[in-house]
């Protein structure tokens, strides 16, 4: 599957190794723009948007070794980046592709950026409300952003929730196959086993966040036995979004120690 996607080109004249940005559930390649536009400073960037997601095409499959190969395959179009290595940042379900592509292309990750997630199962009522927010906007053949984003504080409370689905609202029509993320939604909450790696990966978790526990420690270290982890503090599950700086300092600092 061909993925929609943007490559931003370093300003540097010689830049360190590309980066690949991948987004969670219901976002877009927008999502992590604001890392992004400091990374340019010395990589390549890539922003995609996974399959039944933004512009890229749908599909009735959706599942980690599915997105992974469409990653993967994404990369072997760059031949003009010439990538012996990656870096691969993911965020919530972004991360879970990202880790599921070590079982694939193992030889060309350098490291993994995991951004609030962990390699294990998670509830499958999780987004329940928000599904009921979605399916209610299009039975009510709303049109107007405003107006679906009244009608959603009906089934959501947060509205940096709200804020952040809209933007995947265009003239009456979800741009995220909202039928298929419901149906293949066991997937999406799941976890396929995986080869162990044994490259570095950093684990970022947002200090208020349910999705990292300390019970996840064991699963986590036997598939990356040298991962390492930072707690951002008053963050919830999208410290990118939430501090962005904190976030940013974590990761060069992360680099620091693992690309020189």
């Amino acid at each position: 599957m061909k993925l929609n996607f943007i490559l931003h080109q370093s300003h540097s004249t010689s830049p360190n190794l590309p980066i690949i940005l991948i987004h969670g559930l219901f976002g877009n390649l927008d999502n992590l723009s604001m890392l992004g536009r400091d990374f340019q400073k010395h990589h390549d960037v890539i922003q995609l948007d996974l399959r039944n997601h933004g512009l890229s095409p749908h599909s009735a499959e959706m599942n980690y070794f599915a997105m992974a190969q469409d990653v993967s395959e994404l990369l072997d179009q760059l031949d003009q980046l010439k990538m012996e290595k990656v870096i691969i940042i993911g965020h919530s379900m972004g991360g879970k592709v990202a880790m599921t592509m070590t079982a694939l292309i193992p030889e060309i990750i350098k490291t993994l950026v995991i951004i609030d997630i962990a390699p294990v199962v998670y509830p499958l009522d999780r987004h329940n409300q928000i599904f009921m927010a979605l399916n209610a906007v299009t039975d009510a053949k709303i049109t107007q952003r405003h107006m679906a984003g009244k009608l959603m504080r009906d089934f959501i409370k947060d509205e940096n929730v709200i804020l952040f689905l809209l933007k995947s609202f265009h003239e009456g029509i979800w741009r995220f196959n909202v039928p298929v993320l419901w149906d293949q939604y066991q997937y999406i909450a799941g976890w396929e086993p995986i080869p162990t790696w044994k490259g570095p990966l950093l684990f970022l978790c947002g200090a208020l966040s349910p999705y990292i526990k300390r019970e996840y420690r064991e699963q986590i270290a036997g598939y990356f036995p040298i991962a390492r982890s930072h707690v951002i503090s008053g963050c919830g599950h999208s410290p990118h979004a939430e501090k962005p700086d904190v976030v940013l300092r974590a990761i060069q600092h992360f680099f620091s120690k693992i690309l020189h």
